[in-house]
Parts: C-alpha cells; structure tokens; sequence
C-alpha cells in the first residue's frame, strides 16, 4: 500500500476528501486553482467514479460490464467508456503477452484495469480545473500531477510487506509533471492475483511489486502482470518497459529493482 508521504503543511491550502466507492476508499487531496472551480470539479470527479462502480462492477447483475458478458449488450450499446476499458485492457494483454487479462475463468473481468483508469482520469478532471497540485490515492495506487507546494515535491510511501507498519521506499515525483505508483501482492488481499495462463492463483516467489510511471492505468496493470510472471521474468520486462521503474520484493525477502528506480527515491 503506499500513501502520500509529506513534511510540515506549506503552500497553497488542501482540499481533501474521501470516498467509498468501487469497493475500496478513493481519498483526494487537492492544492490551488480557483477553490470554487476546483470544488465542483472534484464532484464531478467523486460522481464519475461512482459512475464507473455503476457501468463497470462484475458484482452488479445489471451493471454494462455484466449485462455485456452475458451477451445482453453489444459493446456499441454500452457507454462509450466500455470500448475505451477495453481497448486499453487489449493493449495491456499484447504488451504484457498475455499475462494481464480482462477475463477470468473465461469471462469478461476488466476490473485489473478499471481502478487505475478511473483514479487518473478522476485526478486528470482536478488538475484540468486549475489545481496546482493533485494527489489521488485509490485503495494504495496513487496519481499525481503537480505539485503540493512551491519546491516540495509529491512524496509517496512504499509500505514493506514484510515489516507491518514500516516502508520500503520513499517514491518522489521531484521533476515530472505527472507520476503514478501501484502496488500489487499478497499482504494486503491474499491470494487474489491471478495467472491468466492457469486461471488460479497466481504463484511466484514475489510478495510485493511496486511499478512507478507516468500514468496509474498502466502502472497499475503492469504490477498485476509483474506479479503473476514472477522476480526474474517480471524484472527483465519491467526494464523494457519505457518511462517505468519498479521495486520487487520476495518471499525471501529480496529486494531487486529496475535501473533508474535510485532517481526516484527521495
């Protein structure tokens, strides 16, 4: 899980806010822009998200998602959401070959995807408004666009699987103008990850990965991939990957990373 990590309150006043929604808690913390621009913006925000929740969850019997794995609805009658989702769901298989997946057991199971599409796109409506800064964490996944505060950077906290309560890394966004960091394993939800390839859960000798980049929707699907692939291969196609870095951590206890991921610790 990680969290917005920060020092003493400078800068222009937050606006935070968070929202039970998608089966988890979607918390918001805003800097800047117009107060009232940025208010109504982070409304329509919290209402998109639960949007998302009503067209999207497998657990709705009448959802779209639903109703469209059932056959009831062709993907031309659903929201036009729907075929982005799914394209992006696609794209996310081709790249990953296979080991990221919008169907289970079979069935059409975009959810390894919709999470992180929905929070950045939730974050990218507030910094669109005018904020200055944005922070928007959704269950431990967190976009960032921005900044908090003049010279202050967003800070992210990594937690260790292994040490309940302490950190494995401190992710910074110090230079970019946007950075997501995702996390997928096993401390938090159990066995939940799984391999496309076998249907079951997945299992490799990885408790934790955690993959920084510039935007959730990917970082977020190419953790879940990274996860079911396992340290070795997972590493190795992480380092391929443009603009991503990325912290594995065993059931060993090892900690292995990409190349670049010293540059943004901090």
């Amino acid at each position: 899980m990680a969290e917005p990590a920060e020092g003493p309150a400078q800068g222009p006043p937050a606006l935070r806010h968070a929202e039970e929604v998608m089966g988890t808690v979607v918390s918001f913390d805003v800097r800047g822009g117009d107060p009232q621009a940025v208010r109504t913006a982070l409304e329509e925000a919290v209402a998109g998200l639960h949007r998302v929740d009503e067209v999207f969850s497998t657990y709705r019997e009448q959802s779209q998602v639903s109703r469209l794995a059932r056959g009831e609805l062709t993907v031309e009658e659903c929201d036009p959401e729907v075929a982005e989702v799914l394209g992006l769901g696609a794209e996310a298989e081709r790249v990953s070959e296979g080991w990221f997946s919008t169907t289970y057991e079979g069935r059409l199971d975009p959810t390894g995807i919709v999470k992180g599409w929905a929070v950045e796109r939730a974050a990218r409506h507030l910094a669109a408004a005018g904020a200055s800064g944005v922070s928007v964490n959704g269950g431990g996944d967190v976009q960032l666009y921005g900044v908090p505060g003049p010279h202050r950077p967003w800070r992210v906290g990594v937690s260790d699987p292994m040490r309940p309560g302490a950190l494995a890394a401190v992710v910074s966004a110090a230079g970019v103008p946007e950075l997501a960091v995702a996390t997928s394993g096993t401390a938090e939800r159990g066995a939940h990850i799984v391999d496309p390839r076998t249907g079951r859960s997945a299992v490799t000798d990885l408790v934790a990965v955690t993959v920084v980049g510039p935007r959730l929707t990917w970082a977020d699907s190419w953790a879940t991939a990274a996860f079911a692939m396992g340290s070795r291969e997972a590493l190795a196609w992480l380092e391929a990957l443009p603009d991503v870095e990325a912290l594995l951590i065993t059931a060993g206890d090892e900690v292995r990373c990409t190349g670049g991921l010293a540059q943004r610790l901090g």
